[in-house]
């Protein structure tokens, strides 16, 4: 039986690509990277910051081969993966329009397997992929329907992908957070409070209160490193247990 030691935990000289990066979750994922030991690369639509940072729409195929490409020549590989960048908008379905919903499947979805596979070619064996999918790709989310479908795929995604990479010792697995306290987040629950809906959409986790991007890091770590080396096909929810609790709500 291997020895874990407390240095498993460290990433250091890992190289480690982190998208929608400089605000929230992805924010939190790349410092925690960093001060981890691993070396970061970001983009974000928003400027970022790190030691190799691009502004990009990850849905520019053209903006994301320049930013894959830069990566490639300043370290050759790539050994950590977090798909965090994603977006959405509270609608009902039938008033979301068709470029609407495009938009939804391409920054939440189709980005992602892009990312991949642009990536993949450069990770090798011990390299992790982590897609920050939501607590909606588990439960029904009335107002964001699609968004939460392209969650779900995003779920699926990522067990079939475990799978088909573990050949190559390469490992796949998902965060799933909510309550969290993002900027990102604040204008759509915001938007959502503001109208009557037939169900009520105030919830407190059963911890009892929100939680905070650095949680959200905090597996992201976990996952990225040697202490999660068997660990694989899986979704971290980082919730403070909604996903447990199911249709019961503390107020």
């Amino acid at each position: 039986m291997a020895v874990l030691s407390p240095d498993a935990i460290l990433l250091t000289g890992r190289v480690a690509v982190v998208t929608g990066a400089a605000r929230g979750i992805g924010l939190a994922i790349a410092e925690a990277f960093a001060a981890f030991g691993a070396h970061v690369a970001v983009c974000d639509r928003d400027k970022p910051h790190a030691e190799l940072a691009m502004t990009l729409d990850v849905r520019d195929h053209v903006a994301v081969e320049v930013f894959v490409q830069a990566v490639r020549e300043r370290w050759g590989r790539v050994d950590v993966l977090v798909n965090n960048a994603g977006g959405t908008f509270h609608a009902a379905f039938a008033d979301t329009s068709a470029r609407g919903e495009q938009i939804l499947i391409e920054e939440n979805f189709t980005q992602v397997t892009g990312m991949i596979r642009r990536l993949l070619p450069m990770m090798p064996a011990g390299a992790s992929i982590i897609n920050v999918t939501s607590s909606e790709a588990h439960q029904a989310a009335p107002g964001f329907a699609v968004y939460a479908a392209m969650k779900a795929g995003l779920e699926s995604l990522t067990k079939s992908l475990a799978l088909e990479l573990a050949p190559r010792g390469i490992r796949v697995n998902a965060i799933a957070p909510d309550a969290l306290r993002t900027e990102g987040e604040a204008g759509v629950r915001e938007r959502m409070l503001a109208r009557p809906l037939p169900y009520d959409p105030v919830r407190v986790p059963p911890l009892g209160h929100l939680g905070d991007p650095g949680d959200a890091a905090g597996a992201a770590v976990f996952l990225a490193g040697d202490l999660a080396r068997f660990v694989t096909g899986t979704t971290v929810h980082v919730d403070g247990g909604i996903n447990a609790a199911g249709g019961w709500r503390r107020t």
